[in-house]
């Protein structure tokens, strides 16, 4: 079983998650995030935000997949103040949702001073909520800004151990891991890390607080990056319990902090029956015909492709 514990999926096909269902990906977690055109009005983010706690997690569930999100103002946006005013004033609501698991993916981007400004608003707010945070780490200075995102996180008197670090690099993960955080790392295809790169990094230092995820997007990404990791690391030698932490479990037990995430919803989930509406709208089209299905074993039919 895995978990991938960062994904885009509003921006992704159902083939997806037909192939992560086969490939072992049993839950998700889909961080708000810049969507690639700059929002201009508070009003497309509430629909973004309804949207990935409501008709993404019906729509993975069509599909066996248990879907989860994290709500947060992003970092790139964050610098049109306007806007960021008026989301921080609805996110509140949002963040109170069943399946809200985090505040994320919050951090820096061009480590500007609005950025920081509603950085530490959002840190505030995860204390009040009582929720984790999934930090994105900047594409540029990314040492620095890491840096820089726990020393905020650390005078706010935020728990590390409710924090993961998101986009790390063999640069950033020796001194987020010796601060106390959760360190993960996003598998791309050509950049920020690969899974050689990944399996390396996790013989070096073990599997204790270490997270693989896929962030697989509206770019070139890959969504069962998590499956095709783990097998490779299998390959190099890495022992089955250590693909697990960092697969599975470590996820697991930070995001399960919010009370939101439990390994038994995947383990009795509901059964699968493609008949069922999502405020009178279905998954299928024209002539299709619906899957209805009881839960089988998970070890069944488990393929990456």
């Amino acid at each position: 079983m895995y978990l991938d514990p960062h994904t885009h999926m509003i921006s992704r096909t159902t083939d997806d998650y037909e192939r992560m269902a086969k490939a072992g990906v049993v839950a998700v977690i889909e961080p708000a995030f810049w969507v690639g055109q700059p929002r201009t009005h508070v009003g497309t983010y509430i629909d973004y935000l309804a949207w990935i706690c409501g008709f993404e997690r019906f729509r993975a569930g069509q599909f066996g997949i248990r879907h989860y999100c994290a709500v947060g103002l992003n970092s790139k946006e964050a610098n049109h103040e306007e806007l960021a005013e008026g989301v921080m004033e609805i996110l509140p609501r949002f963040a109170l949702k069943e399946g809200v698991v985090a505040i994320g993916e919050i951090g820096y981007d061009e480590q500007t001073a609005l950025e920081e400004k509603y950085f530490r608003l959002q840190i505030e707010l995860a204390k009040e909520l009582h929720l984790p945070i999934m930090i994105h780490t900047p594409h540029r200075d990314k040492k620095k800004g890491t840096r820089r995102t726990m020393d905020v996180l650390e005078e706010h008197g935020f728990d590390p151990s409710w924090v993961v670090i998101d986009h790390n690099n063999e640069e950033t993960v020796a001194e987020v891991l010796e601060r106390g955080y959760f360190a993960a790392f996003s598998i791309y295809p050509h950049t920020k890390m690969g899974s050689r790169r990944m399996a390396e990094i996790v013989k070096r230092y073990g599997p204790e607080r270490i997270i693989v995820d896929s962030a697989c997007d509206w770019g070139i990404s890959d969504p069962l990056a998590v499956p095709k990791t783990a097998e490779l690391m299998r390959r190099m030698g890495i022992p089955e319990d250590h693909i697990r932490k960092v697969t599975y479990a470590n996820a697991l037990e930070v995001y399960g902090k919010s009370g939101q995430i439990r390994e038994e919803d995947w383990l009795n989930p509901p059964p699968i029956d493609q008949r069922l509406l999502y405020m009178g709208n279905t998954i299928l089209r024209g002539g299709q015909e619906p899957r209805i299905e009881e839960p089988r074993a998970l070890e069944d039919s488990l393929e990456i492709r």
